[in-house]
């Protein structure tokens, strides 16, 4: 989360839908979505067209999903496709926590990516406006070298002047009457740098911010950010020894209605965090 000012952007698009647009035919007839009568030759046209596309489809699933044949002709004869970088690696969450942060992650890059993902979430939760959970967090998360320097920095960014800015009382503690809500969730992570026994994570995340009451002038608001984690091996685990932010990159909003304060509240509530895994 930002320390300077409050996180502010846009709302969660909905899914859309795909079609195939088939040929016109000749004459200038309308699309497939339009309400012309074709003739039955252009429909035969287009029929061919889809059946055309089907059976690529269909073979090009196949290839991708083909197991290794020893029966090809070359070094590469055999080998799966590489997984796309955005996509998951299918290893399991770790099992343990500290702190109710997930810990015990493999010294390869998938755990680096995955220690920063969860880090990003501990570090972007409302228990960093607390003193004494703050405190916890970096406790958990960051190098032993880099924890007491980052608590002094964070001591005096969460000040009374910080507090107000989103919200809540100048001590860090919730008006009454309203649900203060602060929450990270990383979309996807990419390793820039890594050696063994460090590892640079960029982690792009979505996030939430604000106060949810009936009557908040501080209305929980989305967000859209990049965070960079500096990471070492230090203990038998991945441990953050910096972090730095910047915004986005952000998607267009989306058409969404906004949803009333009791139902926001309501939802942070009731719906748990998760643990990443790469």
């Amino acid at each position: 989360m930002s320390l300077d000012n409050e996180r502010n952007g846009g709302l969660y698009g909905g899914s859309g839908e795909t079609r195939t647009r088939l040929p016109e035919g000749e004459g200038g007839g309308q699309d497939v979505y339009g309400g012309g009568r074709r003739s039955g030759r252009s429909s035969s046209r287009s029929l061919v067209t889809v059946v055309g596309v089907v059976v690529l489809l269909i073979a090009a699933i196949a290839f991708a999903n083909r197991g290794g044949d020893s029966s090809g002709e070359g070094d590469d004869a055999g080998k799966k496709p590489g997984a796309n970088p955005t996509a998951a690696s299918g290893t399991k969450p770790v099992d343990g926590k500290t702190s109710g942060i997930p810990s015990g992650y493999a010294k390869t890059a998938q755990g680096a990516q995955s220690a920063a993902a969860n880090y990003a979430v501990a570090l972007g939760s409302a228990d960093m406006f607390d003193k004494t959970k703050r405190d916890g967090v970096l406790q958990t998360v960051m190098a032993p070298s880099s924890v007491n320097s980052f608590k002094a920095e964070l001591d005096r960014a969460y000040g009374p002047g910080f507090y107000k800015n989103v919200g809540l009382n100048e001590d860090g503690s919730t008006p009454k009457g309203y649900k203060f809500v602060s929450r990270t969730s990383p979309i996807g992570t990419t390793v820039t740098a890594f050696s063994g026994q460090k590892a640079t994570v960029e982690v792009w995340c979505s996030g939430l911010l604000g106060l949810a009451g009936e009557r908040s002038t501080k209305p929980v608001t989305s967000s859209w950010f990049t965070m960079t984690m500096k990471l070492v091996w230090v203990g038998g685990d991945w441990k953050a020894a910096t972090h730095s932010q910047k915004d986005g990159p952000a998607p267009v909003p989306g058409d969404d209605r906004a949803s009333g304060s009791d139902d926001i509240a309501k939802a942070v509530e009731g719906y748990g965090g998760f643990t990443y895994a790469r």
